[in-house]
């Protein structure tokens, strides 16, 4: 938690915060800083209307905070109040943090009549008092209420509480005058730790002390924290309690500001509601940045190996180099020295602006690790108007330090390799000559792609991957080359080579496990596979009727899963999807059915014919099927008639079992006949022919009929 010190200090005083106050930038300060840098000011510069308190709606209107800063230089924050003629002229000095502190005027005696000050209270304020942000400078009059119109910041002074005790060695008497000694005791009526001493002088066991409850100090440490909470109270109303949030003013207010003030009119929802929603929303902005947080670190370790890296690269490099010179003779030798310093100017250059990106990465990743713990300990606290007063700035903090880690911020500035080599084959004469030339992407091979798994999926038998560069490679790439196995265990076989980053192959076998990888090559050579992926296409085939390979004459609609044709004759139209392994069933609805025509339904090859009944070439196996009955056909051979037609409303399902290579039909959930064909193996697509007398509608997706068990999987299945 030490990286939290910083969200937890004055930036006036540099202390932990004492009695924080939220400003309406949403910055804190201690009040006792605040009173140190208030500045009056003259009122002829101070008109009322100008004047605004710690409350209210001007106060949280963030749009008009530039019309607050009134003293503000070119309206980039408060710059100096030496310049008004009846300013005070008091010196100022610097706070721990850089900011100018003005202190308190000496307080001018009261009149002999005033009433004496609650020993409690703060002292006056003087009139025209105005504060300036130390953090964003923006300048603001306080009303008469003063430093008291600011609201309380008791989320953080809780966190701060918590911080200083979880750093304490151990727990002191708070009655030692001197040197404190370690506490032993803490009464819980008194909420004072003792040490023996302290206790048997202070608070004896005798008379209505005798029954206070003394309990070991880590006990009462832990009594302390688990206190009931303090109720918040409106900074208007004093005796009224926070119930409500402002959602146009972004903030807690009371039962009374509702019905009397300035909040009467705006949207109002319960208090309670509003914390839980900006906890889920300060939450959700966290895992984004605790994201961003583990990428440094990642990004940390690799400028860390980087710097090995280079060191060992530049040895190696000076190796070489030393040793092609010394084998030259004088003039080479000569040359020699000058090599040399320009690798040890790359080498240096190098360490140089990747230890440079090292430490700016790493106090980047301190303060956005302070300000996560910070944003922890705030969202632990169970104080609900407290935190929805530092909600939204937190929220916006976090999404503003987000986008610090953008594009190019966890991008190396140098690469670990030295780009230089040496040409030693020009003869003595062309020695002076003698120059580094550039080796970068001439002769190294690329590094193995990275595939994005999030961007990796399959859908139906098609699957899509996608890969890129490691971040740290420097090296070109000319193209790609994606690899598939068949499937089934087999050898990888190319499906892509190009420059594309992205592929889809189609034509996969369903419900099938094919593992992918992936390789860079260029003109040195071909890099390394990627780490391969497994990936599972569908158990169960989605597919519509296909307009690219049918008939003219065929008709489309709903999606193109609807087929009527406008020609007399029989047109034949195939699925947009293939099948060679495993069990597949789909069914048609026969929508429209008139004139006792007889279409064909059944499988095909991808180059039947498409003008004719399916199952007249021997390249389509189908059954035929009128009101009465039905066949089997296959390069024109008719066999297996069987009694049972179909009608408007029929159903007629088909059943492709690649396990034992058979194909069946089915009319209305009945098996129709035997098995019609057997010993089918390779590639087909679904199929029908039709005329204009018959309309049909395709269903798939559809489980395997109840009736049916299927074979021993076929360990050969070919590949589409």
């Amino acid at each position: 938690m030490d990286e939290m010190d910083e969200e937890l200090k004055c930036p006036v005083c540099g202390s932990f915060f004492r009695e924080p106050i939220i400003l309406p930038c949403s910055h804190n300060i201690c009040l006792a800083c605040a009173r140190n840098i208030l500045v009056q000011t003259p009122d002829a510069e101070s008109p009322q209307s100008s004047r605004a308190s710690g409350s209210g709606v001007s106060d949280y209107d963030y749009l008009d905070l530039d019309k607050m800063s009134l003293y503000s230089e070119a309206d980039s924050g408060y710059g100096s109040y030496g310049g008004f003629v009846s300013a005070p002229t008091t010196p100022c000095q610097k706070s721990p943090n850089g900011v100018r502190v003005f202190p308190p005027a000496v307080p001018q005696p009261p009149p002999q009549h005033h009433l004496l000050q609650h020993p409690g209270s703060l002292p006056p304020i003087p009139r025209n008092s105005c504060i300036t942000c130390p953090q964003c400078h923006r300048s603001l009059i306080l009303d008469d209420r003063g430093l008291r119109g600011f609201p309380k910041n008791r989320v953080l002074e809780g966190v701060v509480d918590r911080y200083q005790q979880s750093k304490a060695a151990a727990l002191k008497c708070q009655l030692c005058e001197k040197s404190p000694k370690e506490a032993t005791v803490m009464c819980e009526q008194c909420d004072v730790f003792y040490c023996d001493p302290c206790r048997l002088r202070c608070h004896p066991p005798r008379g209505p002390l005798a029954k206070h409850r003394l309990v070991p100090p880590a006990q009462g440490r832990i009594s302390r924290r688990t206190s009931p909470r303090k109720i918040s109270t409106c900074t208007e109303h004093e005796l009224e309690n926070l119930s409500m949030y402002c959602v146009q003013c972004k903030m807690p207010v009371c039962y009374q500001c509702l019905e009397e003030g300035k909040h009467g009119t705006h949207e109002v929802k319960a208090l309670g509601a509003m914390w839980k929603l900006h906890k889920g929303q300060l939450s959700q902005a966290l895992n984004i940045l605790s994201d961003r947080a583990t990428e440094a670190k990642e990004f940390l370790v690799q400028l860390r190996n980087m710097v090995q890296h280079i060191q060992e690269n530049g040895v190696e490099f000076e190796a070489c180099l030393v040793a092609q010179c010394d084998a030259l003779i004088d003039a080479l030798n000569r040359r020699k020295a000058q090599l040399l310093s320009r690798v040890n100017n790359e080498h240096e250059h190098k360490l140089k602006v990747v230890r440079d990106q090292i430490s700016h990465c790493t106090v980047k990743l301190r303060q956005t690790t302070g300000l996560m713990e910070y944003c922890l300990e705030v969202i632990k606290e169970n104080d609900p108007s407290g935190f929805l007063q530092i909600s939204d700035a937190l929220i916006r903090r976090v999404h503003m330090t987000e986008g610090q880690w953008g594009k190019g911020t966890l991008t190396p500035r140098m690469t670990s390799d030295f780009d230089l080599t040496l040409d030693s084959s020009p003869l003595l004469q062309t020695i002076h000559q003698l120059d580094f030339v550039q080796m970068k992407g001439s002769s190294s091979v690329p590094a193995a792609p990275m595939l994005q798994l999030e961007e990796c999926c399959t859908q139906n038998n098609s699957a899509t991957l996608s890969w890129k560069q490691p971040p740290l490679s420097t090296i070109a790439v000319d193209g790609y080359i994606l690899e598939l196995d068949d499937g089934n265990g087999g050898q990888f076989r190319e499906v892509y080579v190009g420059t594309e980053t992205m592929c889809t192959v189609d034509g996969l076998h369903f419900n099938s496990t094919y593992k992918s990888r992936v390789k860079a090559y260029n003109d040195s050579g071909v890099g390394q596979y990627s780490k391969t992926l497994v990936m599972q296409t569908s158990e169960i085939a989605w597919f519509t009727f296909d307009p690219a390979s049918a008939h003219p004459d065929i008709i489309f609609s709903n999606d193109n899963l609807t087929v009527t044709c406008n020609s007399y004759d029989d047109r034949v139209v195939m699925g947009n999807c293939s099948f060679s392994r495993g069990v597949h069933y789909w069914e048609m609805t026969v929508d429209r059915y008139d004139n006792h025509p007889d279409p064909a339904f059944g499988v095909a090859r991808g180059d039947v014919l498409k003008d004719v009944m399916l199952g007249k070439d021997d390249k389509a196996w189908a059954m035929y099927v009128d009101n009465n009955r039905s066949w089997f056909m296959h390069n024109n051979s008719h066999t297996n008639r069987t009694d049972g037609g179909i009608g408007k409303g029929s159903t007629v399902g088909v059943l492709l079992d690649f396990t034992r290579g058979i194909l069946i039909f089915l009319i209305n959930d009945e098996q129709q006949g035997p098995v019609a064909f057997e010993a089918l193996e390779g590639q087909y697509f679904p199929a029908i022919s039709l005329n204009r007398n018959v309309q049909v509608t395709l269903h798939t997706g559809l489980p395997i009929p109840d009736f049916y068990t299927p074979g021993e999987a076929d360990p050969t299945g070919s590949v589409c």
